[in-house]
């Protein structure tokens, strides 16, 4: 197994000369979640302040206006997980095609939407759905069991894309999350510890007002990448 310093050697390595590239790669995703949030005010939350708040209504609606309030955050929030994890999931594919020299160009406006297309994009969102409900499951003995299992099952989108490029058949999502659980036995520590070695560059992101992160998510990416190939 590779220490974390040549994890993170192989990676700037495999990102020389293509940071302009990962850099556009991972905008992509942000100048989209601002777009649908501006959208989403625009069209949803605006127009319900003026209805809620008018003179005509506001009495008679306030009981409801707490339960909305309330409640109904959840389903933006769930949907809002699950592209995410669309757009990093593919994002993180393209990185290890890149560290195993099996793609020389990065290419954002495509790359970026990998993890949408065909016939990736539901086994992202079904391990995503199997693992937010086992690490849910987990985390109602303690938060730390939660925790442990989440790292278990990290590498379960990396196992799905390899085995589906190797055998042209989609894996069984279980399987995929059971074999990353497997592969992740005695490594859980070395990835913890290697989300920790970047705690530096987090800080220093925070003084940039989060511009930074442009170039330390693909940095990340990368190394994550590095450390399932060196598995």
């Amino acid at each position: 197994m590779k220490s974390n310093a040549m994890l993170k050697a192989e990676a700037k390595e495999a990102l020389q000369g293509r940071w302009k590239e990962a850099v556009l790669l991972n905008l992509i995703p942000t100048v989209i979640s601002i777009l649908v949030a501006l959208i989403f005010l625009v069209l949803i939350a605006v127009p319900a302040y003026f209805l809620f708040n008018s003179d005509m209504v506001q009495s008679a609606t306030s009981n409801f206006n707490t339960e909305v309030n309330l409640g109904g955050s959840g389903a933006p929030s769930f949907a809002g997980g699950i592209i995410a994890t669309l757009f990093s999931v593919g994002i993180s594919w393209t990185f290890l095609d890149v560290l195993r020299r099996q793609k020389m160009t990065i290419e954002p406006l495509k790359d970026a939407f990998r993890g949408f297309q065909a016939p990736y994009g539901i086994g992202i969102v079904v391990i995503y759905l199997l693992t937010a409900i086992f690490t849910f499951l987990w985390s109602l003995l303690f938060i730390i069991p939660g925790i442990i299992k989440s790292y278990a099952y990290s590498q379960a989108y990396f196992i799905y894309y390899d085995e589906y490029r190797e055998t042209g058949v989609a894996p069984s999502y279980r399987d995929s999350i059971t074999k990353s659980r497997q592969l992740m036995d005695g490594h859980k520590g070395r990835l913890f510890l290697l989300d920790l070695s970047f705690i530096g560059w987090h800080i220093v992101c925070l003084f940039t007002l989060g511009i930074g992160y442009l170039w330390l998510t693909p940095y990340i990416s990368t190394t994550k990448a590095a450390f399932y190939d060196s598995l």
